[in-house]
């Protein structure tokens, strides 16, 4: 049976997926991977490789954390039976999405961490949920968890990610592909583009529902991951 890795986000830690390793906890041995000691997707990729090196993987990542799955499969396609890419996408970082991190970096540098962490929580859900203020302090304390330096760390990684688009085709394995309609940070249209190209994907577009899937659906979310997980 293979371990299912759960790779968080930007700024997010566990409680990102907490619906979802409820219920995947209980016919599957479940971890999280550590996202935060490493300036490069590689790097990231490689240390969870190193922390498992017996298991086989079954990978779960939501926009960073989908980045880090893609690589880890790039890395050791052999001990990858399946992969789950919620919120994210296969392209290397746009130039005006770089030039906007680096914003961002020099903010939190300038000591002004809480407003960009206010400023990427407006877009992290569906509009409708910029007023939850469960969710949103759900939000601020995963934001608070991974603190500045790492998040310095995960936005340089994201700037210098590889596109791997050129290798969805050669990826035969099941894989699960899930957006929010409503995700400004990654649109449908990109998981689309992903689906299209897996041989083996499922898509599934959850209406009303922003770039955190997990937390803004999680039951649209759990029953896609359930179905899959039993494939």
């Amino acid at each position: 049976m293979a371990t299912i890795i759960f790779i968080p986000g930007l700024i997010c830690d566990a409680d990102l997926f907490a619906d979802q390793i409820a219920m995947a906890r209980e016919t599957h041995r479940v971890a999280i991977a550590d996202t935060t000691r490493d300036d490069t997707i590689a790097a990231m990729a490689r240390r969870l490789l190193e922390a498992y090196p017996d298991d086989e993987l079954t990978l779960i990542g939501l926009s960073m954390g989908g980045y880090i799955a893609l690589e880890v499969q790039a890395q050791a396609p052999e001990r990858t039976s399946g992969i789950a890419l919620l919120d994210t996408n296969a392209r290397a970082d746009a130039p005006e999405a770089s030039e906007d991190r680096k914003r961002l970096i020099a903010l939190t540098e300038a000591g002004r961490f809480d407003e960009v962490c206010r400023t990427l929580s407006r877009k992290f859900v569906a509009q409708a949920r910029g007023q939850d203020t469960a969710l949103q302090a759900r939000i601020a304390a995963m934001a608070s968890n991974i603190g500045p330096e790492a998040f310095i760390r995960q936005e340089r990684a994201i700037m210098g990610r590889r596109d791997h688009r050129a290798r969805l085709p050669e990826m035969k394995i099941p894989a699960l592909v899930i957006v929010g309609d409503e995700d400004v940070l990654t649109p449908p249209a990109l998981s689309q583009e992903m689906a299209e190209a897996l041989p083996q994907a499922t898509l599934g577009i959850i209406p009303d529902c922003g770039h955190l899937a997990t937390m803004e659906r999680p039951e649209a979310v759990n029953r896609a991951l359930a179905a899959w997980l039993t494939t």
